[in-house]
């Protein structure tokens, strides 16, 4: 590993000024599970790392009046623990379980997850699926995105050199939406995801009134299954046939790849699988809350 300054700021305003300072040669510092290992194994490493860990402005979760948010500083263990992801977004639990190791989620930030761009990511799909902004400070100010603009390509996101990622955010419509996530790998743990895939519905009646499908480990970025979506949004939640068949289009609007861990026909097959259960799971969830008389999104 090379030599390197080290900073700490203290508040957001202190580490967007050092990011302003030496964003071209510097690496931001969050739970290290990435970095780290990175920085093992570079020939070139940065001249400066900039820790996050002092930074409270990027730590929390809370529900506020346009939803809930969380920092990007939030471990996946926090997540897990957390009472108000398991009101009103639980599947993002199923999700931060199948990450790493227990050391791995103690460590290893929501935000650091989001940052790295890898299709593979195991938060991207459900946050994808609950519609998730997130917030961009940097020495120009702050902007919020759709999580879908975020990802612009592997390892590459919509960061501009001297912005940082401050938190994501749920919408308050958002909140309570029935959902379910699932993820195939090699082994049932710490595993990289051959695919993960995730579902969010809103049930009124008889028929799907919204539905999102996110996919990820299926091409360049994790992606929403839109053409899939429209098969099953008007239809009857108890129409297996529509399931089946939105399953089967969200395997077109994919490009899975083939390398050492899947081909790409085996990845296409577990597409339609995991499509299916989401829908499925989720589907099941909504009619279950709406039997209940509670509110189903």
């Amino acid at each position: 590993m090379k030599k390197f300054d080290y900073i700490a700021p203290g508040t957001l305003d202190e580490a967007v000024g050092a990011l302003a300072e030496h964003s071209a040669h510097c690496k931001l510092l969050a739970g290290g599970t990435d970095l780290l290992v990175d920085l093992k194994h570079t020939l070139e490493g940065p001249q400066v790392v900039i820790g996050l860990d002092n930074v409270d402005e990027l730590r929390g979760i809370e529900e506020t009046a346009v939803g809930l948010r969380i920092g990007a500083m939030v471990t996946h263990t926090e997540v897990m623990e957390s009472p108000l992801i398991a009101s009103h977004a639980p599947a993002m639990i199923s999700a931060a379980r199948t990450i790493g190791a227990v050391q791995t989620r103690n460590m290893g930030t929501i935000g650091g997850n989001l940052v790295t761009c890898v299709p593979s990511m195991d938060s991207g799909p459900v946050l994808v699926a609950l519609d998730a902004m997130v917030t961009l400070a940097g020495a120009g100010g702050t902007r919020q995105l759709p999580l879908t603009d975020f990802f612009v390509g592997p390892r590459q996101s919509a960061l501009e050199p001297d912005e940082l990622l401050v938190d994501i955010l749920i919408p308050q419509a958002m909140l309570g939406r029935a959902a379910s996530f699932l993820k195939f790998g090699l082994r049932k743990g710490q595993a990289l995801a051959l695919v993960n895939a995730a579902a969010s519905v809103s049930v009124m009646g008889d028929e799907i009134t919204e539905v999102r499908i996110a996919l990820g480990a299926v091409a360049p970025t994790v992606i929403r299954a839109v053409e899939a979506e429209s098969v099953v949004a008007g239809r009857n939640p108890t129409d297996a046939a529509a399931v089946s068949e939105a399953a089967e289009v969200a395997v077109t609007e994919a490009r899975p790849i083939d390398d050492f861990r899947a081909s790409a026909d085996y990845r296409r097959r577990l597409i339609a699988v995991g499509t299916r259960r989401v829908l499925t799971e989720a589907l099941g969830r909504a009619r279950s809350e709406s039997m209940r008389g509670a509110p189903v999104g």
